[in-house]
């Protein structure tokens, strides 16, 4: 593994709290852990708030598991660099775990008072709206999240106004703009202050970023299985200072190639695949080592990445750095440690081919209008 303490030498003066929205396995294998590794490296960052915004009654268990003072395991085992990784840390970034519709009042305190930093990662819905069910209101949580982030915007505006950097972690292309625009609209159908609207476009910082780590197993009640490679990269704006150095964490003034690379290689591979064990009902529980076994379902992935998928790069001026992802992805998948389920990956299928898929085709023939894609096409065309 790398060494953190090498990073800690590039630390910020000032302790940076953090507020995280969701409380997934993959938040807990990503953003917890690296915030984990930075504070045992010496750096001021954290401790973490942990809120959950579903209505959903399947993950109580999280939140008290969060509490535990001796933290939670993410065990990432895996080759990295030639090497085989099998490490068990034991987080303990995060301080509390609430419950945004049972604890609203505290969400809100802890918003205004003591957070500098948000991070979320709420699915691939998750910045869906809720129409009536996300009125503004004093006393309940509005409905979704981009509602609730700007009720508790808010609040803190109301409460001092102090500055605040946002790291959006959900799947979606420029994240922190879409998620700007989604506040941007939702404040004017509240009719939000123009002093509000002016304080959100000065003082709060929302980024752009890519996240990029296979955590395929949850350990129960809190805790997660996952592989030891990881990236989360970070689009710096204007004024912008990192909130904590990590050898995973990139700052760039150019998110484009990370994400293009992750969601259409990795992300789409990983759809193929799906689109695949659904068509010849393969067993439930199968897992992508397994599906990969076969060997010519190998050889389909392989001509989709080498026919398809690494052409549309090329026409971006990204042969290589497609091929060498596409080796490392290949890599990733056959992880003889990890059991990442197709079934979680087939989850929101039809929204995921529309991303993952329709995007790259589009993408790709804005370089080049003569490009074939005829296994996408008839993935794409199978949710039209």
């Amino acid at each position: 593994m790398l060494d953190l303490r090498e990073f800690a030498r590039q630390t910020v003066v000032m302790n940076k709290r953090i507020l995280q929205f969701g409380t997934s396995r993959f938040l807990q294998a990503h953003v917890d852990l690296f915030v984990h590794e930075a504070r045992e490296a010496g750096q001021n960052i954290g401790p973490i708030t942990v809120v959950k915004t579903t209505r959903a009654g399947t993950r109580e268990n999280r939140i008290v598991g969060f509490q535990d003072v001796k933290g939670f395991p993410v065990h990432l085992q895996g080759s990295q660099a030639g090497q085989i990784v099998d490490v068990i840390s034991h987080v303990t970034s995060v301080q509390r775990a609430l419950d945004a519709n049972l604890e609203w009042q505290e969400v809100k305190r802890i918003f205004a008072a003591e957070t500098e930093i948000v991070v979320s990662n709420v699915g691939e819905r998750g910045y869906d709206l809720a129409a009536e069910a996300d009125a503004l209101s004093p006393t309940q949580a509005p409905q979704s999240f981009p509602a609730k982030l700007l009720a508790l915007l808010i609040h803190r505006f109301e409460n001092g106004a102090a500055p605040l950097l946002i790291l959006p972690c959900e799947l979606v292309s420029s994240n922190g703009q879409v998620l700007r625009g989604i506040l941007n609209e939702l404040g004017a159908r509240w009719n939000v202050s123009t002093a509000f609207s002016s304080w959100l476009v000065r003082d709060v910082m929302i980024c752009d970023t890519l996240v990029d780590r296979i955590v395929s197993e949850a350990i129960e009640p809190i805790g997660a299985i996952g592989e030891p490679y990881g990236l989360w990269a970070i689009k710096r704006e204007t004024g912008f200072e990192p909130p904590l150095r990590h050898p995973c964490i990139v700052y760039t003034d150019d998110l484009e190639p990370y994400l293009r690379l992750k969601l259409h290689i990795l992300n789409l591979g990983h759809t193929y695949l799906a689109q695949i064990w659904q068509d010849e009902k393969r067993r439930g529980d199968e897992t992508v080592r397994e599906i990969l076994s076969d060997a010519a379902i190998k050889n389909r992935l392989m001509s989709l990445y080498n026919n398809e998928v690494i052409p549309g790069f090329a026409a971006h001026n990204m042969r290589d750095q497609a091929a060498n992802y596409v080796i490392s992805t290949v890599e990733r998948f056959e992880n003889p440690f990890l059991n990442h389920r197709i079934s979680d990956i087939a989850q929101n299928h039809v929204a995921k081919i529309e991303r993952r898929v329709r995007d790259f085709i589009t993408w790709s023939r804005a370089k080049d209008a003569k490009l074939e894609f005829p296994r996408l096409q008839a993935l794409a065309e199978t949710v039209v």
